[in-house]
This record gives structure tokens, sequence and C-alpha cells, in this order.
């Protein structure tokens, strides 16, 4: 996978995206799987924002039944099923405990309905999953014995016990979502990171393609398209109003959802859902306050969601030292036992989705229920254009093969139906994820240490011997970077394969170096070494790429 600019302007695509977040990806992936000739550009690196800082949970839906929105709990689940079926190395069943106290809508009487009636509304969220590890079991009441077995902590007064229920977790948000640009560029995307869209080409009240700049060297090139989709997620309508003069109605409302993770670790594999300080306005059955989420991952324990409405521009939000103390009081008071301080945050990740309706300063938010897709023929008069704005990664492929049906009839091409659903991404043809795993460890090339390639087969899956390949003919590459499991090949690899550009690509999207914090000076320089090797930088040019990536970690 190379990045050429010159390829963007060879022809007239037939559809021309704007944004490579996980909703981009995946519509440059299932419309080159009809036979569309696609281009993909990214102002930044893939799947840098929102993306890449997701909670890392794919919902299922249990929680829609406060709202008794049927749909959304069945779309989940039907997308969930798929990431387990098509991404079987970055997707695994996760379980999560919440605990009942007394009775009534705090007691296992509430719980006990809705884990009945979810599990009937998803009778089929097995179906065609024929590994057992990646099966999604029915929830289930725990004793007051059994709750307290998992989390021997727990505040007992007026414990009962606790609700067991599944949902899905992403082994690696990023890498699942250069997995589908991979697939998407084998057969036929044309994809370039660091493109930023600066105009879009029109003809009367047609849109023609797109006018980009190239980020890393300054040219501006015309990119032909016969339909434009619009897929930059919060900036969507940002740039349909500095560039077309549009606007959306309704405006769209985004929030900063925010979590932190902390090397401190929970007793055992399963998550703990412990109540906040906020309610839902539209629960229309609620427990009462809403559910925080600690979470195991990986070595870590990942703490969240917050929400905030954010009304600047989409680059403009953080998280501040602040925040996190407020995040860790509401951890501290909901789950004493953790008992936190500001030092335990290793990293934050945060990004904006769509969010609902809200007075300005409730403390009770709503939450957004629906993605959207805009033709822009029907609103504005504009042919040629889409704008795809996505709620949560979890229905990201759904919501994707949408838009591309969208755009099929606007090309008025006789296409087949999108086929991502049964297609595994690059790394997924995997039959048994256990009986792969020991089989790669089994066999691994001497000198790799076990946690080494069980890194490499989760996060490349049935394609990770391409990063072994590299040891046969360059031996230094089997080498660690410090203090990590990143062997030096993957570093190399993410250069000459992947398209990384920039020291941050390689340390936070296309490795595990900074997983879950800060891996170290050393490793630091010894990866800007690999880099600035492959890309030919001088001794200044790694120093400042080293800057950029020291100022993304949490500093007190």
């Amino acid at each position: 996978m190379q990045r050429n600019m010159a390829a963007l302007a060879d022809n007239t695509h037939d559809l021309v995206i704007v944004g490579g977040g996980i909703f981009g990806i995946c519509a440059a992936w299932d419309a080159a799987l009809r036979g569309l000739n696609v281009a993909l550009v990214e102002r930044g690196d893939f799947a840098e924002a929102t993306s890449a800082n997701s909670f890392k949970i794919v919902h299922g839906g249990l929680r829609y039944l406060q709202h008794a929105d049927l749909q959304r709990i069945r779309e989940s689940s039907h997308e969930r099923n798929i990431l387990l079926r098509i991404a079987p190395h970055l997707v695994h069943p996760l379980p999560i405990v919440v605990p009942a106290y007394g009775h009534g809508k705090q007691g296992k009487e509430m719980l006990r309905a809705g884990l009945l009636a979810y599990d009937l509304l998803t009778l089929d969220r097995n179906r065609g999953i024929g590994d057992a590890r990646q099966r999604i079991p029915n929830g289930r009441l725990l004793s007051l014995h059994e709750t307290l077995e998992l989390f021997p902590d727990l505040e007992r007064r007026n414990l009962t016990g606790s609700a067991l229920f599944y949902d899905g977790q992403i082994y690696n948000p990023p890498r699942l979502a250069m997995a589908y640009l991979t697939s998407a560029v084998k057969v036929g995307v044309t994809a370039a990171n660091y493109a930023e869209m600066t105009e879009f080409l029109r003809k009367g009240s047609r849109v023609v393609g797109v006018k980009a700049r190239d980020g890393l060297t300054g040219e501006i090139l015309e990119i032909p398209a016969r339909v434009v989709l619009n897929a930059s997620g919060p900036w969507a309508e940002h740039l349909l109003r500095l560039r077309m003069g549009l606007e959306l109605s309704p405006k769209g409302v985004y929030s900063r959802d925010a979590c932190f993770v902390t090397p401190r670790r929970l007793p055992g594999p399963c998550a703990l859902a412990v109540q906040g300080k906020t309610r839902d306005p539209d629960a229309l059955l609620s427990r009462g306050e809403r559910h925080l989420f600690l979470v195991p991952w990986r070595h870590y324990t990942l703490a969240g969601v917050w929400h905030a409405v954010h009304d600047g521009l989409p680059g403009d939000f953080t998280v501040t030292q602040r925040d996190l103390e407020r995040f860790i009081e509401e951890i501290n008071v909901a789950y004493p036992p953790f008992r936190l301080g500001l030092k335990d945050v290793s990293m934050w990740n945060a990004g904006l989705v769509p969010f609902g309706d809200n007075v300005p300063g409730a403390s009770d938010l709503s939450y957004g229920k629906r993605s959207r897709i805009i033709d822009h023929s029907q609103i504005h008069g504009i042919e040629g254009l889409i704008t795809m704005i996505g709620v949560r990664l979890t229905t990201s492929r759904r919501v994707a093969a949408k838009a591309v049906d969208l755009a099929v009839r606007k090309l008025a091409r006789n296409a087949p139906k999108s086929s991502t659903a049964v297609t595994p991404i690059h790394g997924g043809r995997i039959d048994c994820l256990d009986s792969f795993v020991n089989e790669g460890v089994a066999h691994r090339p001497a000198g790799v240490h076990v946690d080494t390639i069980r890194a490499l087969l989760y996060n490349h899956g049935s394609e990770y011997k391409q990063i072994l390949r590299y040891l046969e003919s360059e031996p230094g590459l089997a080498e660690l970077i410090p203090s990590s499991t990143v062997l030096k090949a993957e570093v190399v690899h993410a250069v000459r394969e992947e398209m990384a550009q920039k020291l941050a690509d390689v340390v936070f999207r296309r490795t595990d170096l900074a997983t879950g914090g800060n891996p170290g000076e050393a490793a630091l320089r010894t990866c800007a070494d690999l880099v600035g090797g492959e890309l030919g930088w001088n001794e200044h040019r790694k120093a400042e790429e080293l800057r950029e990536v020291r100022a993304c970690f949490p500093s007190f």
C-alpha cells in the first residue's frame, strides 16, 4: 500500500471519498467491492481522530432497551456479529458485570427482565459464527457469592448479586481501520493520507470532484469524480459551510466523548458497570444514574465514557487536568476500591461524535442516536454530493453500505449489493482463533518471544507472516523496540507497506508502542531512527517528530 498522490488525478473516479476515518474507509472498501473506481483522501493520518480514540467496545444494543429502540438493538447486534466474523483477530466477546442492589429498579428483577428481553430480540446474534470462542453467550444472573468472587471489593450493603452480559471489544481500533483500508487498496482503491481537501470542484449545480493539497509537499491537485462522498465526521458540516456555503438542518451537535487508560488492573477478565452521576433523560426505563465502565483491555483498564457538548471547531477540543480529576473522582465514588489518582492515568482518549439536542448547561445529556446520510440534490439542489455523518463505530460498515447504495443510484450503475458483511477483511481469514493463535505461538521463529508473536497474531491476523518475512532478509529487524513487544520489522513494515508518513503514525496507530501510554524515550528514539532511515529524515526532522509525539502524552 503506497502513497501516490499523482494517481489520484489520473482519471475521473466514480466515487471520491473525503475523510479517512472508519466510516470513510468502510465506504471505500464497500464501493470497491462493487466494482467502482474509488479514491480516498484524508487531511491527517487514517483513523487518527475519533476512530482511534473510541472506548473500544462494539455495542450489541443492550442499553437501547431503555429507549425501547428495537431497530438500534437489531442493527447493533447484527453489526457486532459481522465484526466477530470478518475480523476475528481484532474483535472478541467481552463479559460485563452489572451489580444489583436491593430490589426493584436497582435489583436483579429488572436486570433479569432486561437480559431476557435482549436475548429474545437477538436470538440470531451468533448466526454464521462457526468459532465458539467468538460467539456471544446468553446473559445470566450471578449469585451474591459468584459476584463477590469476581469483584470481592464491591460495596456489600444491599448487594444481592449481579447480571453478566457480553458485548464486543476491539483489540486495536486503528489496526481495525488499517485492515479495512488495506483490503480496500487491494481491490483497487487509491488512497492518500495527509491530503487535505481544499475545494469542491463544481460545474454549475453539480460537484465534479475535489481539489486537494498534499500536506507533505504543498502541491495542489484536482481529483475528478462523478460522485463525492463527504465522510469527514465532525468536520463534515464545517467543510460544507466553509467550502460550499451550505448548512445542514438541523445543525449537528457534537459531544467530546472521553475515556482514560490506567495500568491499574481489575481483579479478573470481566468489565464492571458502575453508576455515575448523570441520568439519561430519554430513557423510558432506567435503573437511575447512567453507567460508567471499568474495562480490562490488554494489560490496562479503560475507564469511561464522559460526554461534554463541544461548540467550537472540530480540532479545538482537549481533555484538561481538571477534566481528568473530575473523571477520577466520579470513578472513585462509584467504585472506591480502585482508589485512582491522577498519577495512575497513563493516557486519555477523546473524539467527537454526533450528539442529541440538549438545553445549554444541562448535566443529564441526550445522546446521538442515528447516523445521517444527506443527499444534497434533495435539500440543496447540488448534484453529485453526499454527506455521511456516523454515530457509532459499531455500525460504520452498515452506514457506509447505505451511503454507497445512494452513490450507486446516482451513478445509475447496475452494481451488486454490498458484500462487506460476508467478506473477511485483511488478516481476518481465521476459522478458529484459539487454534490459530496456538499454532502461531508453537511455530514462532527462534528468538521471537511469546508475547511478541501473540501481539502480531492479534494485530495482523492471518497476514502476520508478512512481518516475519522481514526477519529472513534483514535479521536486525528481529530486535524489539526497547521496553515493548514491538519488533523493529513492524516499524519498517508500517512505512513500506502501510503509508506511515510521520513518527506519530507508527507510535500511535500502526504498532502497539503507545497502546497504553508513553513507551519511554529509548523506544521513541529507536522508532524515530527506523522511520527516519526509511523516509530520509535528517536529525532536525527527527527531533521535530519526537517533540510532536511527546506532546501527545499526558503530563501533569
